[in-house]
């Protein structure tokens, strides 16, 4: 069970889910802070008392009306108790790993089956990734571009997973010219360096290069 990937995956329920109010999400937030404490359980036991506790709120039948609506709506199910020792047991849907329950309730909140999002955004993701290194190599070829740059982008975007910060790319072909485009700026840019260089003993700053590197030894015991 993963806390964070649970809570995400209510949330987006909740804010697809009109019916809802502060008092259903407290409610909800109060049986999974419980759930969390029994360490997941499949079902569990609860106290009336100690959830409207913990929920803040004031009314028996408040109570009552949004845990049935919860059940009802299939975000929990529960099964309330007539006897005075003994909890009503509650069951909490994991919203982290299936999808199924999402699409469920996308059903019942708007009438029909949504396709899920997750599945999207994964079939996005494939389309907008080059095949192979192959497919790359042929367009850097068609560009008249050198081999090794073809290599060099495809290891780059293959290594950190075809994104750009935290977003997949949409287009990796304007990936590519961007790419020749830095190239090209870096090599214009060593070049200007080198012909401002006034001293030969002068280092010049590279990507690749070690730019702490000292060429002299020093005395650190010395004072400043």
């Amino acid at each position: 069970m993963n806390y964070i990937k649970h809570l995400n995956g209510v949330y987006i329920q909740f804010s697809k889910d009109n019916r809802l109010n502060p008092t259903h999400i407290s409610l909800y937030l109060a049986l999974f802070q419980f759930w969390n404490y029994n360490r997941f359980p499949n079902e569990f036991y609860i106290n009336r008392e100690e959830i409207m506790k913990f929920s803040k709120i004031g009314s028996n039948t408040t109570y009552h009306r949004c845990i049935k609506e919860l059940s009802h709506w299939k975000y929990i199910l529960y099964s309330p108790s007539h006897n005075p020792y003994k909890g009503s047991k509650v069951k909490l849907f994991n919203f982290s790993t299936s999808d199924k329950q999402a699409l469920y309730l996308d059903s019942t909140i708007n009438g029909q089956a949504l396709v899920s999002n997750i599945n999207m955004n994964k079939h996005n993701i494939n389309n907008n990734k080059p095949l192979s290194i192959k497919e790359i190599f042929n367009f850097f070829k068609k560009k008249n571009w050198p081999e090794n740059e073809s290599e060099k982008f495809f290891n780059y975007y293959e290594s950190i997973g075809w994104k750009k910060g935290n977003n997949p790319i949409e287009n990796w072909q304007a990936a590519a010219e961007s790419w020749m485009l830095k190239t090209t700026d870096f090599k214009i840019s060593k070049k200007s360096r080198k012909k401002s260089k006034t001293n030969e003993n002068d280092l010049l700053l590279d990507h690749f290069q070690d730019n702490l590197h000292v060429n002299q030894n020093k005395n650190y015991d010395e004072p400043l």
